[in-house]
């Protein structure tokens, strides 16, 4: 590949978000507040507000015909690299190159009117998202078609369920002429079947248009199967860009374990954390050599470090099977305590009993309790895997986890 190759390019972007409460300023007083944001000077208008950096000196080189997947916590910034993309808004910093035309699937279903027909609104939408009327006319059966709604295309898309208005709204954003498509979640929609023929669309535009997608999304199968490259965003700083299994393992901290042991120090936090004032360092089954149990007690060490004064934080060990839903938990109270910037170790043992056979997930989750005995977290990460594999008592019955769940009542 060359550099005309290249249809965006991306250079020491950041960008800037000013908290505070809205006030009734003029467009002159935005240019100047804007203006002192810039050269670092410091302004009356911001005596009351501060600054939040969405994005940090992100850099990237896309090419034409690639998938990259963007992933990361929420709030990592994902959301607003894209709109910066899409133009939606400016860089605070930094310059993007764009080379073609670039198409936003941002929010889907944006522009349809509740009071028209399927049919209708495909024409409303498509003009708002860029196309001509004689390129509706000439997509107009194959978007009906791949949104699965003839039988309902003259109907008034507020008798629509969900499922079909999305799938009507991906339909019209994916039959655009364009050369950059970016897509934000947009394939968690409609039925499992559905969002197969999604991933399969954008695989065949991308493969026999060149077209290049940017896609976001927390689900990692997807990511997998439409993505041939792969950005990590933490903090609003890109911290990782290659192959999409390395990315994949990043996100979810498999990098910094084995067996036995887990360092937590790059582990990348989920994004609904409030807090920080406690950082769990490192986690391991300290009296073992693998993760498998054949009793009813696990043993493990914890070391952390606190960014704040902590006084009586617990943890909370969280089992899960194949989904992120925890079906068990097991909580520690006032097992780390200490000032800022302190550093200690603690070790809990873990009752195993009333879980069945296999193999889990776990997370670990440090909280503090409000005057209201409700728990406030202060970090969460993914745990070590858990193996439990207790001989089988004869005469006992086999048990069915598939089926009968993972607790023995």
């Amino acid at each position: 590949m060359n550099d005309n190759d290249v249809v965006l390019k991306i250079e020491n972007v950041g960008k800037d978000y000013i908290l505070g409460t809205v006030t009734g300023e003029t467009l002159k007083d935005a240019i100047r507040r804007r203006r002192n944001l810039k050269k670092g000077v410091s302004s009356d208008d911001l005596v009351h507000n501060s600054v939040f950096t969405a994005l940090d000196d992100v850099s990237l080189e896309i090419r034409r015909g690639e998938c990259i997947g963007i992933i990361g916590s929420n709030g990592a910034g994902k959301s607003t690299l894209l709109k910066l993309i899409s133009r939606i808004t400016i860089p605070t910093r930094g310059r993007i190159f764009i080379d073609g035309k670039v198409s936003s699937m941002l929010e889907v279903g944006t522009g349809f009117h509740p009071e028209l027909t399927g049919k209708e609104n495909i024409y409303l939408n498509g003009s708002i998202l860029g196309m001509r009327r004689q390129e509706i006319d000439a997509k107009l059966d194959s978007i009906i078609e791949f949104s699965e709604c003839q039988e309902f295309i003259d109907t008034p898309v507020k008798r629509y369920s969900s499922g079909m208005y999305v799938k009507l709204a991906f339909s019209v954003a994916a039959h655009l002429d364009s050369d950059i498509m970016i897509m934000d979640e947009v394939l968690a929609v409609g039925d499992i079947k559905f969002q197969h023929k999604c991933l399969d669309k954008m695989k065949e535009i991308a493969r026999t248009e060149g077209r290049t997608i940017l896609y976001v999304s927390h689900n990692m199968e997807t990511v997998h199967n439409l993505c041939d490259r792969c950005i990590v965003l933490n903090h609003g700083r890109l911290v990782f860009d290659g192959s999409v299994d390395d990315a994949v393992k990043m996100y979810n901290g498999v990098n910094v374990k084995t067996e036995t042991t887990a360092d937590f120090a790059r582990y990348i936090r989920p994004g609904w954390l409030g807090r920080d004032d406690v950082r769990l360092s490192w986690a391991e089954f300290s009296d073992k050599n693998d993760n498998v149990f054949k009793d009813d007690k696990m043993n493990i060490l914890f070391r952390y470090k606190n960014n704040a004064d902590v006084h009586n934080a617990g943890i909370r060990i969280e089992f899960t099977s194949d989904s992120d839903h925890p079906f068990a938990t097991q909580v520690f109270n006032n097992v780390i305590d200490g000032p800022d910037g302190s550093e200690g170790e603690f070790c809990v043992s873990v009752d195993l009993s009333k879980i069945q056979n296999g193999t889990y997930q776990t997370y670990y989750t440090v909280f503090v309790l409000d005057p209201y005995d409700d728990g406030v977290d202060l970090d969460c990460v993914r745990g070590l895997d858990v193996t439990i594999a207790r001989e089988h008592v004869p005469g006992e019955i086999k048990w069915r986890a598939s089926s009968w769940g993972s607790v023995k009542l």
